[in-house]
């Protein structure tokens, strides 16, 4: 066993994730440190970014970096995000979130980067802190806060497209909200260390990570069939496919393993609605629920991302009587996530062979099993749910020397037990997801 350990971080919608791990993807500490996300208005979303993005990563590192010889470090984060700083890094405005509607504005640009929504962004916190000395993602303040340098690595930079282009922020795109192109955070290539942490004895840092690209990167699934599925805040398909093909609704990525390709993208079917369903659902005792009786529910309750590319959809629930009882409702919330797993795997027009799952939502047995219900597929969730933080973590070694590239991420990916659909029930799926199919209506573009 390799104990050279290296610590990957993830900035998450609801909390700050970071786990620990040898050369092998043994995880030896984890740490969770929660954090407030905020909904000032229907279609708003925030974080405290001093509270999110500096304060959680310090103490998350500190929590699993205990005791261990800490080589180097990755910090990851959702995108888009953006807050105006000072020159301490300290953030002056709240920490804008992914569809928040403060980006709607200039979402002019559709697909899998967010430059018309970096852009409104941009513009909202140059108006509110025009004395910022940054404008910066989540991965840039807290590698500020770690190591005195808001730097951005370029994958993180690229979901800005065509704002970053590649090589630079665009110089007309950043005049047009106001903004200096120098007050944008530097960025370099993600295998190029920032800073040492002196507090743990000169460890490497890296400088970040989309936390969808860190789940893909030690998730296995790699092979022509497979379906990663994020279950996160923010729910993700992505078929594994050799075939390079655009979709309308969908998104086309490169996959890291080689030869391959992803299609599908992000829905507001995730773990936020989820969440809102519980909450509004409440508690009690779970009572049996037969396959047949079971609502359709529309997860859309603030916009909805691919396929439909509709902001302002929203949520709704049907076909309810009185027989129905809280389990059921819980049961429609769950199978809302897998029927759009579906949906995307119509479009994508692959033959999936399994479903492989990470992310928190893997810890959520309810919701596995209605995803192998819903689209037939057996579902072999991640052993390690911080997806995003092993992944990180992995980068982290390349970071520091410790792996030529990222190639041998694949090594770190484990399953836990397989969950195979429940044929009763897949029966029954069918004719809900037909039904849902038919209240959804036509994709939007993408």
């Amino acid at each position: 066993m390799s104990v050279e350990v290296t610590v990957g971080i993830d900035i998450g919608t609801t909390s700050v994730k970071a786990v620990a791990a040898d050369g092998d993807g043994t995880v030896l500490a984890r740490a969770r440190v929660p954090h407030d996300l905020r909904v000032p208005g229907p279609d708003l979303l925030e974080h405290d970014a001093n509270q999110a993005w500096r304060r959680g990563v310090r103490r998350a590192l500190r929590l699993v970096a205990r005791d261990l010889d800490v080589k180097g470090v990755n910090v990851g984060a959702m995108v888009p995000s953006l807050a105006a700083v000072d020159r301490r890094g300290m953030a002056l405005t709240p920490g804008l979130l992914y569809g928040d509607a403060r980006g709607l504005a200039d979402r002019t640009f559709e697909g899998p980067g967010n430059a018309g929504e970096v852009l409104g962004f941009l513009r909202w916190c140059a108006e509110e802190a025009p004395e910022a000395t940054g404008y910066w993602p989540a991965q840039a303040v807290a590698n500020r806060a770690l190591a005195g340098r808001g730097v951005l690595d370029s994958v993180s930079a690229m979901a800005a497209f065509p704002l970053f282009n590649g090589a630079e922020w665009d110089e007309e795109m950043c005049g047009g909200a106001g903004v200096d192109p120098a007050r944008m955070p530097e960025v370099v290539p993600g295998n190029v260390p920032v800073g040492r942490l002196a507090d743990l004895g000169g460890a490497v840092l890296g400088p970040g990570v989309i936390d969808a690209f860190g789940e893909q990167l030690v998730a296995g699934a790699d092979e022509e069939g497979d379906v990663l599925v994020i279950l996160g805040a923010t729910l993700i398909t992505w078929a594994v496919t050799s075939e390079w093909r655009e979709v309308s609704g969908i998104w086309t990525i490169p996959h890291t393993a080689p030869g391959k390709v992803l299609i599908g993208g992000p829905s507001n079917s995730g773990g936020l609605f989820l969440d809102w369903a519980r909450r509004l659902i409440g508690r009690g005792p779970d009572e049996p629920v037969a396959p047949e009786r079971v609502p359709v529910f529309l997860p859309y309750i603030r916009g909805e991302r691919t396929p439909l590319h509709d902001p302002h959809r929203r949520g709704a629930l049907h076909d309810l009587d009185l027989t129905h009882s809280r389990s059921a409702l819980l049961r429609a919330a769950y199978e809302a996530g897998g029927f759009v797993v579906r949906h995307h795997l119509d479009l994508a027009g692959v033959s999936a062979r399994r479903i492989v799952a990470t992310g928190g939502g893997t810890r959520a047995p309810g919701w596995l099993q209605a995803l192998a219900d819903c689209t037939g597929l057996p579902v072999d969730p991640v052993a390690v749910a911080e997806g995003g933080a092993l992944g990180a973590a992995f980068l982290a070694r390349v970071a520091a020397g410790l792996e030529p590239d990222a190639n041998g991420s694949a090594r770190w990916a484990r399953s836990a037990e397989r969950v195979e659909p429940d044929r009763a029930w897949e029966a029954a799926c069918r004719g809900r997801y037909e039904r849902f199919r038919e209240l959804t209506g036509p994709t939007g573009t993408g």
